[in-house]
This record gives C-alpha cells, sequence and structure tokens, in this order.
C-alpha cells in the first residue's frame, strides 16, 4: 500500500463513534475526522444568522459561504468554524432538533462531502459519520458500522449530559435518538446504512477500550 489506509466508521445517533473513533485514530497515529462536528457547525452558523432552518436553499447557501477547519489537538478537535473556535459552541443541545434535518439537504451534504473528501484523500485518516463507507470513501481500505440499541444510547447519552450538569429527560433523550435515527435512515440523499463490504460491531456491554482494542484488530486484519 502506497498510502496508510482511509478507516472509514459509520453509525446512528449515540452509538460512540466520535469517543472510540477519536480513541482508534490516536492509537493507530492517524488523523481523526469528525464529520459531525462540521454539519453542527453549519446547524450553528445557520442558527445565529436567523435561517430559516425548514429552507433547504437557504441552508445550502450557508453551508457553501462557510470555511470548516477541523484540527487535532492534543486529545481534542478543535473545530473552526469561519476562523472562530466553535469547539464547544457545536455540542449545545440546542442544536440537537435541527441537525438530521440541516444533514437531510442535499446542498448541504454536497459540500460537506467535498471537504470531508479533500481533508482524508491523503490516507491514514479516520473518519466517522453516516455516510462515511456507502458515500463520502466507498472505496476506503477499511468500513466498519457501530451499532447499539436505543436503550443502550439511550443510557449513554444521558450519562453524557449529566456529566456535563446539562438537564437530562430520558425519556426526551431516547425520542429524539428514535427522530434522528427515522430521519437518518429515511433521507434521500445518502440515508443512514450499512456497507455491503462494512464489519459490523455491537458495542451493547463492551467498555469504550474493549470497543477501540475490537476496531484496532479490525483494522489491522484488513490491512495486513
Amino acid at each position: 500500500m502506497t498510502r496508510k489506509p482511509i478507516v472509514a466508521i459509520d453509525g446512528p445517533a449515540g452509538s460512540g463513534k466520535s469517543t472510540v473513533t477519536k480513541l482508534l485514530a490516536q492509537k493507530l497515529g492517524f488523523l481523526f475526522i469528525d464529520t459531525g462536528a462540521m454539519y453542527r457547525a453549519v446547524t450553528l452558523k445557520a442558527l445565529d444568522s436567523g435561517t430559516d432552518m425548514t429552507d433547504p436553499a437557504a441552508l445550502t447557501r450557508v453551508a457553501e459561504g462557510c470555511t470548516i477547519e477541523l484540527r487535532n489537538v492534543g486529545q481534542e478537535t478543535q473545530v473552526l468554524l469561519d476562523g472562530r473556535d466553535v469547539s464547544t459552541e457545536i455540542r449545545n443541545p440546542r442544536l440537537n432538533p435541527h441537525l438530521s434535518p440541516v444533514a437531510a439537504v442535499s446542498g448541504v451534504r454536497r459540500r460537506l462531502v467535498a471537504l470531508q473528501q479533500q481533508m482524508g484523500r491523503i490516507g491514514g485518516v479516520v473518519m466517522e459519520g453516516r455516510d462515511i463507507g456507502t458515500v463520502v470513501f466507498p472505496d476506503a481500505e477499511v468500513k466498519i458500522y457501530l451499532e447499539a440499541t436505543v436503550a443502550e444510547r439511550t443510557r449513554r447519552r444521558a450519562l453524557e449530559m449529566q456529566g456535563k450538569n446539562l438537564p437530562c429527560d430520558e425519556a426526551k433523550v431516547r425520542a429524539e435518538i428514535e427522530r434522528r435515527d427515522h430521519i437518518d435512515s429515511t433521507r434521500e440523499d445518502s440515508p443512514l446504512r450499512q456497507a455491503d463490504d462494512a464489519v459490523l460491531v455491537i458495542t451493547d456491554g463492551l467498555s469504550i477500550e474493549q470497543v477501540v482494542d475490537k476496531l484496532a484488530a479490525i483494522v489491522a486484519a484488513k490491512t495486513a
């Protein structure tokens, strides 16, 4: 292999993608690309600029008119939106109801997919999202699909929110996850699905470290 591989990791909301892929990238010495952060950045700019969140053309203009840069700083990913660090702002729960609808807009996806392909084509990257192995890098050397039950994903998201001292109603958290699953899997453009050649990894009952070790073993086997 003339370049290091591209590792594409897909899965639904709350499946633990961001956490384990970041750690996997560190373990492999690869660049971590959090594509979800890019959609969050577009959503943040749209909300803050008063954009009509139901207008696909307006949302596309927001995506096409902004610059997004991801930097790995230590163990964290720094997200720069138009040159401004929005790493903390994009995690605000106020964005959550809008994320899947914004990501379903074809114009937004086209813009961000092009950026993701530009970032990852050199190889040596771990990229996570909803359509990495199916659309962004269908020829990735390693494709993994992370899955967990709705109950497990609800539990994890609730614990994450409680750890950040954010108000948490588990019933609402579960409803939001189920809503996002429906939008992500039924959207017309690049729906969430497991690529035919992706390795399925069920993460229920596994610690973060166990999942990372399992993913590292898959990468080793696929690139041997």
